[in-house]
């Protein structure tokens, strides 16, 4: 297989068979072979029905459907599991990602050996208010903190090799971050190619006022795992040991002075209250690295979410 495109989707049936459509318009001169995995993320109107009937008319197509809404994570995850292609491509189903893009993505993955292509939306056309600016400041924040020079880490429009999606787990609202999660996982090559973004044609956004919530949190979540999530003690333990050191440097002070210097009002000095904050914060540090590490030898690599149908796969 050459090529997959992962795409997840929620109440989308009127863009799936455009964006089907146009696709292969796209796809179908290069000759290349493809598959389509439309993840079908708890839709409550018929996109499952248009998806089944695509999967009769052209059996590139294949389908998965969720027994609830698990978000564009879980999908991406999903589909990154269940994908055989050379080169993956993710797309969201709203007709806003440009199949266009798509062959000169996959070029700059062969022949330009790139780990992973991300779309930049430089002209986009959502509100300035509530949409550009928010983007324009969170990818500024983005870049600063992980070192990789993209414009837009949230572009749905995305190559990788199929090595890299194999290497990264997706979840939460982590899929604002999978540049961040593939440098992580060792894939340093990373590069950007401007993209045409398209109007929304039908239905409304799926994304809400709380992603200006969720995107710093998932962001301090993916520098942590990254760094420490296969070895949490390197975090946990040297804390811990700096405060327990500290309790026990002002304990032992304290006793010396009680005991040898025979002096008295030990108990009501602040410092002696500080010293035995300090010893048990030490302590509780150092066995939250030790119980952590326990966990993640322990821990599954990836999520499993409830499957209600398939399609071709």
């Amino acid at each position: 297989m050459d090529l997959s495109l992962v795409i997840p989707l929620l109440n989308e049936e009127e863009s799936i068979p455009e964006l089907h459509a146009w696709i292969g318009r796209v796809l179908l001169p290069t000759k290349w072979t493809y598959e389509i995995l439309f993840i079908d993320d708890g839709s409550q109107d018929g996109s499952w029905k248009v998806i089944q009937r695509l999967e009769q008319e052209d059996k590139r197509v294949k389908g998965i459907r969720f027994q609830r809404n698990y978000g564009k994570s879980a999908a991406l995850n999903t589909g990154f599991a269940l994908v055989t292609g050379d080169v993956v491509i993710t797309m969201d189903a709203d007709l806003q990602d440009n199949p266009e893009e798509i062959p000169e993505m996959v070029n700059m993955i062969r022949e330009q050996h790139y780990d992973l292509v991300s779309g930049w939306k430089k002209k986009r056309l959502d509100p300035t208010l509530t949409k550009n600016l928010p983007s324009k400041f969170y990818n500024w924040t983005v870049r600063l903190m992980s070192g990789i020079p993209l414009h837009d880490f949230n572009c749905g429009l995305k190559a990788f090799r199929l090595d890299v999606v194999r290497s990264i787990e997706v979840y939460g609202d982590m899929h604002r971050y999978i540049p961040v999660l593939a440098k992580w996982a060792g894939y340093h090559k990373i590069g950007e190619k401007v993209v045409q973004h398209q109007e929304r044609k039908y239905g409304i956004s799926k994304f809400g006022i709380e992603r200006f919530i969720r995107g710093p949190l998932d962001l301090m979540s993916v520098i942590f795992i990254s760094k420490f999530g296969k070895r949490p003690m390197h975090l946990f333990g040297p804390l811990g040991v700096l405060f327990f050191i500290i309790g026990f440097l002002i304990l032992a002070w304290l006793s010396y002075q009680k005991l040898v210097v025979l002096e008295y009002g030990i108990a009501d000095r602040p410092i002696f209250y500080f010293g035995i904050l300090a010893l048990i914060v030490g302590t509780q540090l150092f066995m939250t690295g030790f119980l952590a590490e326990l966990i993640s030898r322990s821990a599954d690599n990836r999520n499993e979410y409830l499957i209600k149908d398939r399609v071709g796969c």
